[in-house]
């Protein structure tokens, strides 16, 4: 039994760039709307918050609404993040338009290639604990809803043959 995901069967209308990114590599792809998305979020929950009590008013003043208004900026916050993380992921897997990632993508690790360098990062943890966290962290932006969870391991379980990394075109 293979302790990787089989993701070789899957059919996506995009290229395929990574299966189970690293969260820092999610992070450094996001694009402009990415951000913005992650800013509308943020600006969304205390506007519903404002909104409704403009609507019906709690009679709580200023001063009594401003914690509310705190909180739902905050988790207005975590929630715009979540969703331009996985916005950007959904790229990373092709579910969306990526012809920009997979440009930065060959031109990056063929670098490290061509250096001799391993495409997906070194990692000082055991094979098995690289496996187990590949395991964990795999299809995780699909069930942020439930437990927010990223892939912080390198490891060698992506999904893609590397050695398209090392041909000279």
């Amino acid at each position: 039994m293979s302790s990787t995901t089989k993701v070789n069967d899957l059919q996506t209308s995009y290229p395929l760039i990574d299966a189970d990114p690293t969260a820092s590599r999610v992070l450094s792809y996001m694009r402009p709307s990415d951000y913005a998305l992650w800013a509308a979020g943020t600006a969304a929950a205390p506007g519903a918050i404002y909104a409704m009590e403009l609507a019906d008013p709690t009679k709580l003043g200023r001063a009594g609404l401003r914690p509310t208004l705190r909180l739902a900026t905050f988790l207005g916050f975590a929630g715009g993040f979540l969703l331009a993380y996985q916005t950007s992921s959904l790229r990373f897997w092709g579910w969306k338009e990526n012809a920009i990632e997979v440009e930065r993508d060959q031109k990056e690790l063929s670098a490290l290639a061509k250096a001799g360098k391993p495409v997906y990062g070194e990692s000082d943890l055991p094979e098995y604990v690289q496996g187990v966290a590949h395991r964990n962290s795999m299809w995780s932006q699909l069930k942020f809803g439930a437990l927010p969870w990223f892939n912080l391991v390198n490891h060698k379980h992506h999904g893609v043959d590397v050695s398209k990394y090392s041909s000279d075109e």
